[in-house]
């Protein structure tokens, strides 16, 4: 795994340069769902500190066991709007704002989660994520919820060929603009969250900050349920 990581460092560095952006501004979160907690340790060792995972109940547990090594949790999946609520007690940073039903649920007076809107790419609603036309009322609304820091967007790129922006670098481009368009409303929200193992080069040339990489850190996901 530490070829791994180092080899992912490298193409990112190198990306980085290719886009004349200093690689101090790009964070490479480890998704690790499915993972042991021993894995988890052993990235820790290797020096990364901001650990993704989708799914509730398993980023709880490994948030509570690992709490001893001060990880910044990054939460990437789609969110139910009853589990809100627990996802705050231990997630730094959430990814997957989508919908004003979410953001009602994540509001509250403590301190201040960082948070990203969630942009869909696609014509699937069940992919996650809010439609482009329907991003500025959005980002009205979390502007106003209290407890919530708005960070930018995040975007998954289409897996499908044929669709408008199939081709990784189109689709983040197009998050790209996105995010130029609702400065005027959210100045501050600068931070693209997008590339994943098989796109992040395209990803770091089209500005993320942002990488959420998984296998081809961690390796093949072990067999689950």
């Amino acid at each position: 795994m530490a070829e791994r990581l180092e080899s992912v460092r490298v193409g990112i560095g190198d990306a980085a340069r290719l886009a004349a952006r200093p690689i101090e501004d790009i964070t490479t979160i480890v998704v690790t769902k499915f993972h042991p907690v021993s894995l988890i340790e052993e990235l820790f060792t290797l020096g990364v500190r901001d650990v993704g995972e989708n799914r509730h109940q398993e980023a709880q547990a490994k948030a509570v066991e690992l709490a001893r090594l001060g990880l910044t949790w990054h939460f990437v999946g789609q969110i139910q709007s009853k589990k809100a609520r627990q996802v705050r007690t231990y997630a730094s940073v959430i990814h997957s704002v989508d919908r004003p039903a979410l953001v009602a649920a994540l509001a509250s007076d403590d301190a201040a989660v960082d948070c990203f809107i969630q942009v869909n790419l696609t014509d699937d609603p069940a992919r996650g994520g809010v439609a482009p036309g329907e991003l500025l009322p959005l980002v009205d609304t979390v502007q106003s919820a209290p407890g919530l820091r708005l960070l930018g967007l995040m975007a998954v790129a289409p897996l499908n060929a044929g669709e408008p922006t199939s081709e990784p670098r189109r689709a983040f481009a197009r998050v790209r603009e996105l995010s130029v368009g609702m400065r005027k409303l959210a100045p501050e929200a600068t931070a693209l969250s997008m590339g994943m193992s098989q796109d992040y080069v395209a990803a770091v040339l089209e500005g993320a900050t942002h990488l959420r990489i998984g296998t081809a850190i961690t390796g093949k996901r072990p067999e689950h349920s």
